[in-house]
Order: structure tokens, then C-alpha cells, then sequence
């Protein structure tokens, strides 16, 4: 079955950076869009990031343009979302999601047909 890994959230600073990865299996990575979403506590789940199946096309949620940036590689079936200058407000579980509609840049989660578990980011100010 699909199977989407998150790693690489922690605790940082204000102004710090982290890289999200996400590993998946099960599914013919190249042929689906992948995104980033976030769900901090109390609020509703949110897109952050999306990818294309082909990696050149990407959209972001205006609260992260210029900070963050969103790659694949499709030959490892990594993605993987760079946050760059963080901001407390951007704490948060992050998750990948998958979507088999290839060409999907990003949307709303039910979109998305396969979700990793999530992973911590905490930004301290």
C-alpha cells in the first residue's frame, strides 16, 4: 500500500531553516503531485506547498512564498520542502500528501488521496 514518511521536523530558532523529507512507497511516484500541509493545534489543516508530478511546476500559500521552496526527485520517490527565515507562526505538524492527479500544483486536502504521519516543526521566538 502507499506509504508516505515524514522526517526532518524539530525545534529551531526564529529566523532558522529546516528541510522536510518525505519518502514514499507503494505508488508510481513520478505519475502523482505531491504537497506539504500543516495543521497547528486548534486549527484547521492547511496547504502549504505543492509539486507537480514533473517537479517544474509549484505553488505556494502566500504566507510562505519567498521562504519556502517545495522540490522532488523522482528517482530516490523523495520530496521534500526547504523552510527558510521561520517564524513562530509557522509551528506546526507538517504532512505530505499525495495526489494521483499528476498535474495538480495544489489544493484543498481532499485532493490529496494519500497522507504521511506527520512531523513536528516548533519555531521559538
Amino acid at each position: 500500500q502507499v506509504q508516505l514518511v515524514e522526517s526532518g521536523g524539530g525545534l529551531v530558532q526564529a529566523g532558522g531553516s529546516l528541510r522536510l523529507s518525505c519518502a514514499a512507497s507503494g505508488l508510481a511516484f513520478s505519475s502523482y503531485a505531491m504537497g506539504w500541509f500543516r495543521q497547528a493545534p486548534g486549527k484547521e489543516r492547511e496547504f502549504v506547498a505543492g509539486v507537480d508530478n514533473s517537479g517544474r511546476r509549484t505553488m505556494y500559500v502566500d504566507s510562505v512564498k519567498g521562504r519556502f521552496t517545495i522540490s522532488r526527485d523522482n528517482a530516490k520517490n523523495l520530496a521534500y520542502v526547504q523552510m527558510e527565515r521561520l517564524k513562530p507562526e509557522d509551528t506546526a505538524v507538517y504532512y505530505c500528501a499525495a495526489s494521483s492527479v499528476g498535474g495538480l500544483t495544489g489544493g484543498p486536502p481532499p485532493m490529496y488521496s494519500s497522507w504521511g504521519q506527520g512531523t513536528q516543526v516548533t519555531v521559538s521566538s
